[in-house]
Order: structure tokens, then sequence, then C-alpha cells
């Protein structure tokens, strides 16, 4: 039987090839477990951030970068869904705490890299890396949106913020059978703020969900189809895929120009 361990996802190796390989990045894909819509399913955003990574791993291996993914972690930030049974909310202390225990390990193993591939817009993990970076100056840590290396309106008439055009198409392309027909989805409308400062957008505050979308989607993803989301989720991988790449062959102690 033909060998089909894929060599940089962890969860696939065993001790005996992870033992004598050196590797220089570690890839954590990082989703949530929540209502999109009435189509998608609830691990939506770790199916994307999941199979992004692998790609994108897969791709910089094969040009000799020694990258490993870490197993998912399913849980994200839904402290403005509460009230939508089954989302399972993830407060950003316990993703510190878990970033701190994932970060000690790989420090500890001299990998001095570590890249969150992120699913779920409401995750943020800007200012836990800025607190991990005073812990763990030797390890590097930065965090990517899976989607947003490319301009998504250059794929999508209505891209759509959840369960839109955009999730519903690269959804259509990754796991069709977990997709319901488009006749079954909501239209994804969704209200705004009244107050113009959090309406521009310039001022900042958590929105709750049930009073802003009646399906639980914010975007229309009725436009969604499955040769649309596999290029631009094809073409996202790869620019994830150049950027691994680039990680593994800088020092980072050197990383400025």
């Amino acid at each position: 039987m033909k060998n089909k361990i894929r060599p940089y996802i962890l969860a696939e190796n065993n001790w005996k090839s992870v033992k004598k390989t050196k590797y220089t990045v570690a890839v954590l894909p990082w989703g949530a477990t929540e209502a999109h819509n009435y189509h998608l399913p609830y691990a939506t955003d770790n199916i994307l951030s999941e199979n992004a990574a692998i790609e994108s791993a897969k791709l910089a291996w094969e040009n000799g970068a020694k990258v490993v993914v870490l197993p998912t972690i399913p849980f994200g930030v839904n402290t403005g869904q509460m009230d939508v049974k089954l989302c399972i909310n993830m407060n950003p202390s316990t993703q510190y705490a878990i970033l701190k225990d994932t970060i000690q390990v790989l420090d500890t193993h001299g990998i001095n890299k570590l890249v969150i591939v992120n699913g779920h817009g409401g995750n943020d993990f800007k200012q836990i890396i800025r607190e991990l970076s005073l812990e763990f100056p030797k390890v590097f840590v930065c965090a990517l949106n899976w989607w947003s290396s490319l301009d998504s309106k250059a794929f999508f008439r209505e891209p759509g913020d959840h369960a839109g055009e955009l999730e519903t198409s690269a959804m259509m392309h990754l796991n069709p059978e977990l997709v319901l027909p488009l006749s079954e989805a909501g239209l994804g409308s969704a209200k705004s703020f009244k107050i113009n400062g959090l309406k521009q957008g310039w001022v900042k505050a958590q929105r709750k969900w049930t009073k802003v979308t009646e399906d639980t989607g914010v975007g229309n993803p009725k436009l969604a189809d499955k040769e649309k989301g596999k290029m631009f989720f094809e073409q996202s991988v790869k620019n994830i895929g150049s950027f691994l790449e680039d990680l593994h062959q800088t020092d980072i102690d050197d990383i400025y120009e």
C-alpha cells in the first residue's frame, strides 16, 4: 500500500518521522463552531482554515520549506452569539492560554516561527501576540485571515461578511456534501448600527448577532458558485504558501530591511 502520510501534517505523522525532521515553521489553523445561515455547517470556519493551512503548507513543503501544520483549534470568540443555540464561545483570555502553552512547546523544541491561519472574523490575535512576545521573545508569531491575501471583489459580486457568497462558494468547492441547496439559505440581510461612527467603522463595538440578522448570515449567498470558490481558494492558498516559504527562509533576527 502506498504511503499516504503527508509529512507536513503533524496529526498524520509519527515519532519516527517527527524526531528526525527539523521543522522551521509551525502553522496553527484556528476557526470557530457557530451557525452559518441555514445552509452551511457549524464547522465552516474550521474546514476553511484547516484546508487553507494544509494546502498552503503542501505548496511550501514542495519548495523546501519545513513547515508543520498543527491540529485545528475548533472554537473561537463568539461572545455576541451566546443566544444562538450551540455557538461555542472561547474567550480571548482562553485563546491566550492556549497560545501560551503551544508556543512554550515550540520554543522548547526549537521551532521559532508560528503562523496562525484564522478562519473566523471574531478572532483577533493582535493583542495576544503582543503580550506573548514579551514572554517568548525568541519565537516570531503572526496571524493571517485565510481570505485576506487578495481582493475578494475581483471574484465575487457580494463577498459578504458571514456565510455569504465567498464562504459559501469556498465550501461548495471543498465540501459540497455539507452545503444545503441555496434555495434553503436565508438572504443574509443584516442591520447596521444607527450611530454614524459605528456605522462607518471608525468606532468599534461588538454586534449582538440576533439583533443584526434573522438567519445568522451576513451577506447574500445566492450567487455562490463552486468554480468561483475554487479559483479564490486556490489563489489564496498560493499566496499563503509563498508567505510560508519566505518565512522559512528568513532569519527572524534579520527580518527588517
